[in-house]
């Protein structure tokens, strides 16, 4: 039944564009040079606000998700990378329940990748419509039908170019995974900037930098006690502090540190007698996988949670999920 399944989604996943396998080896600085285009595209539509959206100031309830989803909020990625991750995430579950059966073929394989693929495009629509009706971009009425429409499609070819730029990593012509390519680079473009942003605020006590980095001269320029500006450099609520920036550094050193660890297990061969040999298995095998799939999930969650809560807010089930509270036509978590 799971092979019939399958092959009944074969033909509308002839309709999705594919980036067809090397048919030569691809060198070392070709690859880079693939690598490099892709984060280009990649960051470039991080930038590229959504036509016609009339507000992305307000709350943001996927705030603390966005770094690891790989998204910016009211550009092209918007969606980031949570469709691909979530199609991913389900098509594995129900292969591995047994629910669809997958062979080892070449054939099977094609066919599960392109059913996933085909997946993470219906979960783009549906992410999309539900973004547009909830008010993230402003109230529908006030938009118009026609807005609402051209936003949709903006997140749906956004979200394809994403899906092709991971596969043309994944297909060879480049180094990793597109995933873990984006998300790194999310992680380096907020740790840069919330260091050295040049932005200003007004915090109630005067103008400070965003920036830590700066933050930090900046205060013991301006502060006449340097004790108290440095302390309030290292520890300052509401904006990024040194304390903060330490901290990552030293979660990327322990992180960096445990990645040799490995555990050498002892094989012994049945075939041939007396000989042995080692399986190393690392510490961290699973890598960010992990956070990726949580963060998928919670994400999702709030997704659900945020459709319910438009449609039977006050529900006592609803609430259990989540409740969320209007400010304007926006609507953010409060519990």
């Amino acid at each position: 039944m799971g092979f019939k399944i399958l092959e009944y989604l074969q033909p509308f996943c002839s309709f999705l564009p594919e980036v067809s396998k090397p048919e030569r080896k691809i060198q070392f600085r070709e690859k880079v040079l693939w690598t490099a285009i892709t984060l280009f595209i990649f960051l470039v539509c991080c930038q590229i606000p959504l036509f016609g959206i009339m507000s992305s100031e307000s709350a943001d309830p996927f705030y603390w998700l966005r770094v690891i989803m790989a998204s910016n909020r009211g550009t092209l990625m918007e969606l980031g990378i949570s469709p691909i991750v979530t199609s991913g995430l389900i098509m594995q579950l129900l292969a591995g329940t047994k629910i669809i059966e997958v062979g080892d073929s070449v054939k099977d394989r094609a066919l599960f990748n392109g059913a996933q693929k085909l997946f993470g495009m219906l979960i783009t629509v549906c992410q999309a419509i539900v973004y547009v009706v909830t008010g993230m971009y402003g109230e529908p009425a006030d938009l118009g039908m026609g807005i609402c429409l051209l936003i949709i499609i903006q997140l749906l070819c956004a979200g394809l170019i994403v899906l092709l730029l991971d596969e043309l990593l994944q297909k060879g012509y480049g180094l990793g995974s597109g995933i873990s390519l984006f998300i790194a680079t999310n992680i380096c473009e907020t740790i840069v900037w919330k260091a050295f942003s040049p932005a200003t605020i007004n915090t109630g006590k005067g103008t400070e930098f965003e920036g830590a980095v700066i933050a930090l001269f900046h205060l013991l320029a301006t502060r006449t006690d340097k004790v108290r500006g440095l302390r309030e450099a290292f520890y300052r609520q509401n904006l990024p502090n040194l304390m903060n920036l330490m901290a990552t550094v030293a979660v990327f050193l322990i992180v960096i540190y445990f990645q040799g660890f490995r555990v050498d297990l002892p094989i012994k061969s049945a075939r041939y007698r007396g000989q042995y040999s080692s399986y190393p298995i690392k510490l961290f095998y699973t890598s960010n996988i992990p956070i990726i799939l949580q963060s998928a999930l919670v994400s999702n969650i709030y997704f659900l949670s945020q459709i319910l809560s438009s449609k039977f807010a006050g529900n006592v089930f609803v609430n259990l999920i989540g409740t969320w509270a209007e400010s304007g036509y926006q609507r953010y978590p409060i519990g």
